[in-house]
């Protein structure tokens, strides 16, 4: 979903413990916030000390330029090495580029690229850059996709519907307050069930189709209180949310094709929304039946239920579900590989955990797991699930990077790549290391106002007058019982790890239980 929220949860996990008040949300970790020196400031983002450079980089000429960059992007080098080697070539961590797909789905492909953790920054910004029709970049999927409405994601905190619908989107979050705990355990005991049930038979458990069953159920249960399978939707919500997934963002993905096919189906030619239309019809049905309060709660904010509906839609289909969908595996992936002895030390905090707070899984007791709560932010860090951020520049101003500062004109475009960011080695030691304890402590924790996967920095708080993601707090909270569940459960793991056009392909090959 899109950012943080102080909301109450329930204070136990147990499926038949629910408390009768609910428990005050209370911030998973201290408060730090940037000082104002590390903000924009008038006309520019930092300490003006730096010498004005021109900004390097080429867009080179109209049509071939945007092609060869699109190829570059795509087959030739992959995202990290097409920005990697043109920092190498200009020395520079910020220059002109164009991004994907250019024509003949999006009219202007040129973008000021931002890659380092200081430059990147400017992109919060809203008072200094526009946000309007962003939120897939250079392009905007058709608003048939969408019921003819502008999503929220779409939206500019400046335009008038943007704080009722991320008001909407608070209340949602809240009602659900008194679910979170006791149907994600109910939801995910049962997927690990059936990957023993599959690993016994097979050798190796598929992880990826079973979470994307199991982050749907729990968030259909949890946000709404309806079990989809009691619906017309039955189980088919995972195969309609990625079918529709693949219309709005095609633009952007590689599905692995020969170039001579891909290019013209994918990259070309935006696909046609009433391919999809009965897909997405059946989703809004189940929505719309589904979050009785909560459109009743759009009707007190002055918003159709039509529109509140697409909106439900959108956020928990696309926003929240699509964001498990990528991190969960790549979760699995990272500490995966992170191997045994991390495992045990995260199954040991956890377990000693649970066992001194009268076997009851709390959000006080959560707060007490500071390994599991380091090695959720660095996955965030490392792998964010959403990569890229754009931006447009509301005047003239100049941003700078670590080493120089660069003037950007009012209406240009700009784009940050979040992994090189987060990934910064001026900020990060062992930037490129997954390093599981690297936020605990005090001097970790003031890292984490450069873990910038939810539209802005982790210490930062989501508002209606900002973008950043409206359940950045709840994403976290259920990251962090994903590994709570896991190594409650087992001692330790092995993995086997593909490609997928969204996140990380993950089998488990074996699954060893909980021996203390």
């Amino acid at each position: 979903m899109a950012s943080s929220v102080s909301t109450p949860f329930p204070i136990s996990l147990h499926p038949k413990t629910v408390p009768s008040r609910p428990l005050k949300f209370r911030v998973l970790t201290r408060p730090i916030r940037a000082s104002g020196s590390d903000l924009a400031v008038e006309s520019r983002t930092g300490s003006k000390d730096l010498p004005i450079r021109p900004i390097p980089g080429s867009y080179g000429f109209p049509i071939v330029g945007p092609i060869s960059d699109r190829w570059d992007y795509f087959y030739n080098q992959g995202p990290e090495e097409f920005f990697k080697s043109r920092i190498r070539k200009y020395d520079s961590t910020v220059y002109r580029v164009n991004m994907p797909p250019g024509a003949f789905i999006a009219e202007n492909p040129q973008v000021v690229a931002l890659l380092d953790g200081k430059s990147f920054q400017v992109l919060f910004d809203v008072d200094k850059v526009e946000k309007k029709d962003l939120f897939t970049g250079t392009f905007m999927p058709s608003t048939e996709l969408t019921g003819g409405y502008r999503i929220l994601s779409y939206l500019d905190p400046s335009e008038p519907k943007h704080a009722k619908l991320k008001t909407l989107l608070f209340f949602l979050l809240k009602s659900a307050r008194n679910r979170i705990f006791p149907e994600f355990r109910a939801t995910y005991s049962e997927l690990f069930d059936s990957l023993e049930k599959e690993l016994s038979l097979k050798g190796k458990a598929e992880f990826g189709g079973s979470s994307d069953a199991a982050a749907f159920n729990f968030l259909a249960k949890a946000f709404y209180g309806t079990n989809p399978a009691d619906t017309k939707l039955k189980a088919d919500a995972p195969g309609l949310i990625t079918k529709w997934v693949l219309f709005n963002l095609h633009p952007l993905l590689t599905a692995g094709l020969p170039r001579v096919i891909e290019e013209p189906l994918l990259h070309t030619f935006s696909l046609p929304p009433a391919l999809v239309k009965s897909d997405y019809n059946r989703l809004y049905e189940f929505f719309y039946e589904s979050a009785g309060e909560i459109l009743v709660e759009a009707d007190n904010l002055g918003i159709s239920r039509e529109e509140a509906t697409h909106n439900l839609l959108f956020a928990t289909c696309f926003n929240t579900w699509g964001g498990m969908k990528i991190l969960f595996p790549n979760m699995v992936k990272r500490i995966g590989r992170a191997g045994q002895k991390v495992h045990i030390r995260l199954a040991e905090e956890i377990r000693s955990v649970i066992k001194s707070n009268g076997g009851e899984l709390t959000m006080g007791a959560i707060e007490k797991m500071e390994l599991t709560k380091s090695v959720v932010y660095e996955c965030l860090r490392f792998e964010p699930p959403v990569p890229a951020q754009y931006a447009r520049a509301k005047r003239d101003m100049v941003i700078e990077s670590h080493d120089a500062a660069f003037k950007v004109k009012a209406g240009e475009m700009l784009y940050g790549y979040q992994p090189l960011a987060t990934k910064d080695p001026k900020i990060f030691d062992r930037a490129d290391e997954f390093v599981p304890e690297r936020f605990v402590g005090e001097e970790g924790e003031k890292l984490l106002r450069h873990v910038l996967w939810s539209n802005g920095p982790e210490t930062e708080t989501p508002t209606v007058g900002n973008k950043q993601c409206a359940g950045k707090d709840f994403v976290v909270l259920v990251a962090r019982l994903f590994v709570i569940e896991l190594f409650r459960r087992y001692d330790s793991f092995d993995i086997e790890v593909g490609k997928s056009a969204l996140g990380s392909s993950v089998n488990f090959s074996s699954l060893k239980k909980a021996s203390f």
